[in-house]
Parts: C-alpha cells; sequence; structure tokens
C-alpha cells in the first residue's frame, strides 16, 4: 500500500516514522564503540596560538599551591612547518620555567601535540659534575642534585679503581625540569624527547597515548612518576634511567620494545597488568623497592639478566607467553609467582637467592611438554616454595617432570621431598584438628570464631557438609581475618571412621619414616651416615658382649690395646657418620631421635639383662662368633641367615674367630657390616653350641633392622643415580 493510500485510510503515518527514527537513532548511540563515544564527550581542543600562549604565560594557575601553565586542552603544533611557532613556543615557555623563586609547572593534560616533543629543552642546562650548582635552585633542589652527583662520583671513582680510565661524565648534563609536569590523558603525534632530564616535581602522565617512539635514558625522577594507563605504541627507552620515588606503569600497553636496561628504582615500582606485545628488556636493573608485575603479560621475550630486587618481587597471575630469563640475577626476597602462567621457558640459571629469598609457585600453570623451568642443579628446587598440597598436586607433579626431563634428578627428588612433607603436613591436620563438620558450638567458639559464625556453621553443615575451608568464604560465612586466624586449626572434609583413621595413622607414620631416614630417597650421605653409625654401635656391642665377660674367677677381658683402637674406631665412625646426618638432613635432631628409637632401647635392653643375669655356661673362653675359615674374600652375603648350617661338613668350615691378634676387634665391625648390609670380608656367624639366647636375640635384631635398612639404600640408589633413575621412571 503507498504512503498516499495510508494518508487517505487514516492512518498515523506521521507518528510512526518519528518513532522508527527515534529507535535508529538510540540503536546507532548504542552500537557506537566506547573510544568513540568517549571522544565525543571530551571538551574540543582548541589551536594553540601565539596570543593564547602569551596569556596562559602571563597568567599561571594555582594548582595545589604551585603556579602550573595552563595549556590543557589544546592543539599544539610543533612541526618542522611551524618552525617559527614551534621555537617561539621553547622559547616562552622555557623562560617562565627558570623564573627565579617557587618552581613554575607545566600542564599539557588533555592536549593533542603535532609533531615531535622535545620537553628535555624546556630545562635548565645544569652540569652534573664538577661545577657550582646554579643558584636559581632552592636548598631542597640542590640537596636532590647532589644527591645524584655523590653517586656519579663513587661510580667514577670506582671505574677508575677498576677499569684504570674514567667515566665520560665530567661533561654529562642533565637537563633539570623543576616544577611538576602534568600530561593525563595527552596525545602525542610525534617523537618524545625527555632524555637526559632531572624532574625535580611530580610527572603525573596517566592515560598519555605515544604514538611514536618516547626517548627517557638517562632520566632521573626525583618525586613520584605515574604512566598509569598509558599506552606506548611505539618503542620506549628509558635506559640508565633513575626512580628516586614511587614509580607506577601500571595498566600500561607497549605496543614495541620497552628499554629499562641499566636503571634504577629506588622506590616502589608498580608494573602491575602492563602488557608487553614486544620484548621487555630490565636487564641490570637495580630494584630497591618492592617491584610489582602481578597480572602482567609478556607476548615475547621479558629480559631480567643480572637484576638485583632488594624486597619483594610480585608476579602474581602473571603470563609469560614466550621465553622469561632472570640469568645472574640477585633475589634478598621472596618472588611471588602464584597463578602465573608459563608457556615457554623460565630460566633462573646461575642466580644468588639469598636465605630470606624463595620462589613461591602455588598454583603455577605450565606443562612440561612444551614449558621448562631452568635452574642451576641442585638450588632451584631449594628455592622452590608450595605452601599447601591442595590444589598444587598437578604443579609438583610436571615439576618433577620437568627436572627428570632436564636430567636433574636431585632436583626432581627434592620436589618429591617437598610434596611429602606437604602430604605428612595434611594428614596431620586431618588427624589432630578440629573438623567442622562435627565440631560442638563450644569447641567452634574455643578454636576463633563468634557465636553468630558457630551457629551459622552448625546450621550449614546440616544442610551440606563442608568440603574444604575455602566453603567457609566462599558461602560468606566468615571474612578473610577469621579465617587466616584458624585455618591452621581446623579441617574439613567427610568424617572418617576408625579404620580410615588407623590407615591415615600408618602411613602418616611411614612417609615420616622416609622422610626423616632418606629425605624420602633423594639423599644418599643421610642414609649412609645412618648406617654408619648403626654399624659402628652394634660393632662396638658385639665386642662388648663378646669380650667383656667376667673377672672372676677366671677374668675374661679384652687387652688394653684392644679397647683403645675400638673405642677410637667407633668415635671415628660414628663422628663421620653424624658429620653426614647433620649435612644432609634438614632435621637431624629427629634423624637421631628416630634412629635411637631403633638401635638404642632394644640392643641396650638385651645387654643389660645379659650382665644381670651372668654367663654361666660351656666354652666361655671362646667367641660365641665364628667364621668361614675355607675362605678370605669380598661376598655378597644377601641370602644368607646369621646362623652356622646345621650340615656337620658345613659347621667344620667355621671356627671361632681369634681373640688375641691386633686386628681381631675388626672383626666385630665385619659382622655388623654383614648383618646391615648384607655383604663383609669374611662370612662370620653364630655359633650353636652353649650360646645364650639373649645374644642370639641381639644379632637377629640387628638382622631384622638390616632388612629395612638395604631396601631403604637400594631404592635412594636407585632414585639418586641418574642413569638408573632414567630406566625406572621413563
Amino acid at each position: 500500500m503507498q504512503l498516499g493510500q495510508l494518508k487517505a485510510a487514516g492512518f498515523p503515518v506521521h507518528r510512526y516514522l518519528w518513532q522508527l527514527i527515534l529507535i535508529i537513532w538510540a540503536l546507532s548511540l548504542w552500537l557506537l564503540p566506547m573510544p568513540a563515544l568517549a571522544a565525543e564527550a571530551q571538551p574540543n581542543r582548541l589551536p594553540l596560538t601565539v596570543e593564547l600562549l602569551q596569556q596562559r604565560l602571563k597568567a599561571p594557575v594555582n594548582n595545589e599551591g604551585v603556579p602550573t601553565i595552563d595549556l590543557r586542552r589544546f592543539v599544539i603544533d610543533l612541526r618542522p612547518e611551524n618552525a617559527s611557532f614551534r621555537d617561539q613556543f621553547y622559547r616562552e615557555v622555557k623562560a617562565q620555567l627558570q623564573r627565579p623563586g617557587l618552581p613554575v609547572g607545566l600542564d599539557l593534560s588533555y592536549s593533542l601535540i603535532q609533531g615531535d616533543f622535545s620537553g628535555n629543552q624546556l630545562g635548565l642546562r645544569t652540569p652534573l659534575y664538577g661545577q657550582a650548582l646554579s643558584p636559581i635552585f632552592t636548598p631542597t633542589e640542590q640537596a636532590q642534585l647532589n644527591r645524584d652527583r655523590r653517586r656519579l662520583f663513587q661510580l667514577n671513582r670506582l671505574s677508575r679503581s677498576l677499569l684504570s680510565n674514567e667515566l665520560a661524565i665530567k661533561d654529562l648534563q642533565l637537563m633539570v625540569f623543576r616544577g611538576p609536569l602534568s600530561l593525563a590523558q595527552t596525545r602525542f603525534l610525534g617523537r618524545v624527547d625527555l632524555s637526559s632530564t632531572f624532574f625535580l616535581g611530580t610527572v603525573e602522565a596517566q592515560g598519555v597515548d605515544f604514538t611514536q617512539a618516547i626517548d627517557g635514558s638517562q632520566t632521573r625522577f626525583s618525586q613520584p612518576v605515574s604512566f598509569t594507563g598509558s599506552l606506548f605504541e611505539q618503542g620506549a627507552d628509558f635506559r640508565s634511567s633513575i626512580f628516586f620515588a614511587k614509580a607506577s606503569f601500571s595498566q600500561t600497553n607497549f605496543g614495541q620494545t620497552a628499554n629499562f636496561q641499566g636503571s634504577e628504582f629506588q622506590g616502589t615500582a608498580n608494573f602491575s597488568r602492563v602488557v608487553f606485545q614486544k620484548n621487555a628488556n630490565f636487564s641490570r636493573v637495580q630494584w630497591q623497592g618492592n617491584t610489582d608485575f602481578a597480572q602482567s603479560q609478556w607476548q615475547n621475550q621479558a629480559i631480567f639478566i643480572r637484576d638485583q630486587f632488594n624486597q619483594a618481587f610480585f608476579l602474581t597471575e602473571a603470563d609469560f607467553q614466550n621465553i622469561a630469563t632472570f640469568r645472574e640475577s640477585q633475589f634478598n626476597r621472596p618472588v611471588n609467582l602464584r597463578g602465573a602462567t608459563v608457556l615457554d621457558q623460565l630460566d633462573f640459571s646461575d642466580t644468588q637467592f639469598a636465605k630470606t629469598a624463595s620462589l613461591n609457585i602455588p598454583e603455577l600453570k605450565f606443562d612440561p611438554k612444551t614449558a621448562r623451568i631452568l635452574g642451576d642443579p641442585g638450588q632451584i628446587s631449594r628455592v622452590l616454595s608450595v605452601p599447601t598440597l591442595r590444589g598444587n598436586e598437578i604443579l609438583l607433579r610436571n615439576l618433577v617432570r620437568n627436572f627428570r626431563q632436564l636430567e636433574q634428578i636431585g632436583d626432581a627428588n627434592q620436589i618429591e621431598y617437598l610434596a611429602q612433607k606437604l602430604r605428612l603436613r595434611d594428614i596431620r591436620q586431618q588427624l589432630f584438628s578440629t573438623n567442622i563438620n562435627r565440631a560442638t558450638l563450644p569447641q567452634l567458639a574455643k578454636i576463633g570464631f563468634t557465636p553468630e559464625q558457630a551457629a551459622t556453621i552448625a546450621k550449614v553443615r546440616t544442610e551440606q557438609p563442608f568440603r574444604s575451608l575455602t566453603d567457609l568464604m566462599s558461602r560468606n560465612i566468615i571474612d578473610l581475618a577469621t579465617y587466616i586466624k584458624v585455618r591452621n586449626r581446623i579441617t574439613a572434609g567427610e568424617l572418617s571412621s576408625l579404620w580410615g583413621e588407623g590407615l591415615q595413622i600408618l602411613q602418616g607414620l611411614g612417609i615420616s619414616l622416609l622422610l626423616v631416614l632418606t629425605r624420602f630417597g633423594s639423599s644418599f650421605w643421610l642414609i649412609f651416615g645412618i648406617g654408619l653409625v648403626a654399624i659402628a654401635y652394634f660393632g662396638l656391642l658385639f665386642w662388648l658382649v663378646d669380650r667383656c665377660r667376667r673377672r672372676v674367677p677366671i677374668p675374661v677381658w679384652p687387652e688394653v690395646t684392644e679397647t683403645f683402637w675400638i673405642f677410637s674406631s667407633f668415635g671415628l665412625l660414628s663422628l663421620s657418620g653424624l658429620v653426614m646426618i647433620f649435612r644432609a638432613s634438614e632435621t637431624p635432631l629427629q634423624t637421631l631421635a628416630f634412629l635411637g628409637v631403633l638401635i638404642v632401647p632394644v640392643p641396650l635392653g638385651l645387654t643389660g639383662i645379659i650382665y644381670q643375669q651372668g654367663r654361666y655356661h660351656d666354652l666361655m673362653d671362646v667367641s660365641y662368633f665364628v667364621e668361614d675359615g675355607s675362605m678370605r674374600q669380598f661376598r655378597l652375603l644377601i641370602g644368607r641367615l646369621p646362623i652356622v648350617p646345621r650340615f656337620p661338613f658345613f659347621r667344620e668350615r667355621y671356627e671361632p674367630i681369634l681373640w688375641h691378634r691386633r686386628w681381631s676387634w675388626l672383626n666385630y665391625y665385619d659382622l655388623s657390616l654383614i648383618n646391615f648390609l648384607k655383604f663383609g670380608f669374611n662370612d662370620i656367624r653364630l655359633r650353636d653350641q652353649h650360646l645364650p639366647g639373649l645374644v642370639s636375640s641381639l644379632l637377629w635384631y640387628q638382622w631384622g633392622l638390616g632388612l629395612l635398612y638395604i631396601g631403604l639404600l637400594l631404592w635412594t640408589l636407585s632414585r639418586t643415580i641418574p642413569g638408573l633413575n632414567l630406566f625406572i621412571y621413563f
């Protein structure tokens, strides 16, 4: 139907037509991109003319007590084709900024700068070495400049002592910018040159758009500087710059190379949520304060070679899509890598970690098939820190596989040792902590919950039991402060039966045994030191029981020389074993306590009963121990028992060991070595005639401990020998 026919029919065409137009206009506004809307919301920029410039120079505004040249929301044309205005702009603005008295600031916020911007031309040329400072500077400004002068003087003296030549700093001059500089939401269409400039005031550059490269090399920032939310579309060069106060580059986007090589951050450095699209060079940087790169994105290489981190270094939830290298860097405080993602390579080779430094890596995400974590063998695994096992099982397994692929077997074993320590901690917490699913209200209140929180916990768990401690916060029952206060005293999960708790106790004892005696199969020298102490101890006991029998009526007593040698050798062997234990074990006292429980009560008890009862039997002047006299050679005796065979012809081969020889005391160590390690030089056993049962029990007890020891020793060797380790685990 045509429009005229609709009108003739009385249809309200105009009203519906206007409604349609309004709908289309609203949709167009809604579909506009946000930058376009923001651009429309900004006030129109006026072209800066000579008249407007002189007017603003004559009437500076007061900004927090500082006179400031207000050049906001202007289009400033500094292109070569406008050379006359450009030269007049630098000349007149510089003259105004260098007036004696109070420093004058410059505000270019929301302006559009066309052409190259040479910010260093606005400063006062000042020699930084040798000559006296200009009287235009206030005492505070002179103190700030002298601080940098002293630093350069020390560097010059150090270079002369080490390199026998002077640094070329006598002619070094800086352009001093006395007042604050404001560049909020400023857009630079050309290159920006801030090199060799000393900013004595603050620099506020939030949301700046640098469409071309910026040169900030050799620049000093005496007061806080902020480039928050800025966009560096081309290269950003801040080489050898010094940030004396807080520096903020948070939410900044570096479209090309970011170069901070040789810079120094004496205050806090904030690079959180920064995006590096190309290489980021932070080599030889000194970080004196806290360094924050949380949630940063590294789409290309991250270079931190020879850096020095004196405070905490935060890489929380950082995303490394390419190689990140920290070679030859120094860390004096913890490095937080919680929740970080590694897609290529994280290199900590040749780095130095202080005793207070560690790599905190909970919830670290990386696949050992495509990514690698590198570090010095034997060091990198000891600085890795994971607080809990829950939520980090896959991470620990990936770390083990990573180090095995790199053939760093010691580091792989150290990670497994860490995992088992965390597992043992979880078992202890489940056994000895209060389960919030069955705790009474008084128990919850005693732990640290308020009466309201305890009542809420009791009500919620009847509907759905708590599966983990984080449920307390996810269900808004407690706050973070309460959670931190009570998390080590409570546990959550299904209620276990007595049988389940018994299995947990046995599992905990088994893990404790492996951790204390072998570091979970990661330390051969620890298990070897334990064996050395045990062999020396039982050798002394065997000698004592066999050689010290009675004094009357016919003494059976060793000679003084033999006594001296046995006790001297026992002291030497025990001391060697103790040195190994204290060097290899993280908890040497617990290791010695566990070893003492195994080898002290029962053997000493049997020995005490032997001397209490006395010995009244035949063959008192003959040793209890016999040796196979048919041959003398080094033997592997895993399958033999510590008793003489019953077959008469075999019995004839065994004769009592000799007593009256200067080397006779060695036979007792040989016997202890055979029982414990299942190999020795002579096949020494117990005789089967006129033998006290307690002496036999003592020998059998050590033989049983030897089975446990040889199993732990072989297991440890299988995990620490590189070739055998790879053959077993791959």
